[in-house]
């Protein structure tokens, strides 16, 4: 028996109509993409889940911030190892549902290997904590020495939507690197959509990160930036072009984004293209628009960039 003839819907909305329609349009969505031969259950990370995971990661890296209210010191060690050993086994049923689905895309059904595989990158991922609470400090840190309307590094802490999403990031990235990337991305949304800055955990990210207010900034999978560097609202560490394959796909993973050397300050509204370096010490002005690479202590602004590129437009035969 059919569930749809066993349910009987509270007002006339034509759903057999809709339902029959959805159900063709989902088969078609199977067939083309040759998804006829899932598992029939659902075996990719769910973000619900993950919100859970990144809260609790969270509060164990910052009990006496960002955990409960009523946590004392003298229950602190107490309550992140309660934390982690919970948020850890939610997080290993994420990361083998993950791995499940990419063998199964891949042509190989799931087996004992890929549990071992899930339970190696989880053990990986807790070992790393402690260094992503260290290099999350000197963040706070840069954070608060950077702005002199920051107060405290408690308030960097609660408040600032750069710490935000850094915190998410410095976890997300680990998850990237140590190959559950999809989990990762979730990870990064879910940063997105708090502080509407934009890290995807590919990017690598030095010690002492200062994003200042934050909102629009936008840093590519390949990017690496060095340390002590600090951006302005509205940035965006971009992709120049993108090179595709012989099948017309674009191709992934390539090397496309910038190159930001230690002590760099970007200010608000630049955009900086392409797989160019901004060498050590250099500060880029608000609104510029950058895709050549600069040397150290380089100093620009709009109306430098401007005068250079009139004189490459005047050397062009």
């Amino acid at each position: 028996m059919k569930l749809m003839d066993t349910f009987v819907p509270h007002h006339n909305w034509g759903l057999d109509r809709v339902v029959s329609e959805l159900h063709e349009v989902r088969r078609h969505w199977r067939e083309t993409c040759a998804r006829d031969q899932e598992s029939g259950g659902r075996e990719l990370p769910a973000p619900g889940s993950i919100r859970d995971i990144a809260a609790g990661l969270r509060g164990a890296l910052f009990p006496m911030r960002l955990g409960p209210p009523d946590l004392r010191q003298e229950s602190e060690d107490f309550f992140v190892a309660y934390t982690l050993d919970t948020t850890l086994h939610a997080l290993h049923q994420q990361v083998l549902l993950e791995l499940n689905y990419t063998a199964r895309q891949s042509g190989r059904e799931p087996d004992n290997d890929i549990k071992a595989h899930s339970r190696d990158i989880v053990l990986a991922f807790a070992a790393s904590l402690p260094k992503v609470r260290s290099l999350l400090d000197t963040d706070v840190r840069a954070a608060y020495i950077g702005d002199p309307a920051a107060h405290s590094v408690d308030e960097i802490l609660l408040c600032y939507p750069g710490a935000q999403a850094i915190i998410y990031h410095r976890l997300a990235h680990e998850l990237y690197r140590l190959g559950v990337p999809m989990i990762a991305r979730i990870f990064a949304e879910l940063a997105h959509s708090k502080t509407s800055i934009d890290i995807h955990p590919g990017a690598q990210i030095g010690s002492g990160f200062f994003i200042d207010h934050g909102t629009g900034v936008v840093i590519g999978e390949t990017a690496i930036i060095g340390e002590r560097v600090r951006l302005y609202q509205a940035v965006t560490l971009g992709a120049k072009r993108f090179s595709v394959g012989s099948d017309g796909i674009l191709e992934k993973g390539q090397p496309r984004h910038p190159i930001l050397e230690d002590d760099v300050v970007i200010y608000a509204g630049a955009t900086i293209l392409g797989r160019i370096t901004i060498g050590k010490g250099s500060t880029i002005g608000g609104n510029v628009w950058l895709t050549h690479s600069v040397p150290p202590n380089s100093h620009i602004t709009q109306a430098s960039s401007k005068h250079e590129l009139s004189n490459t437009e005047m050397r062009q035969p």
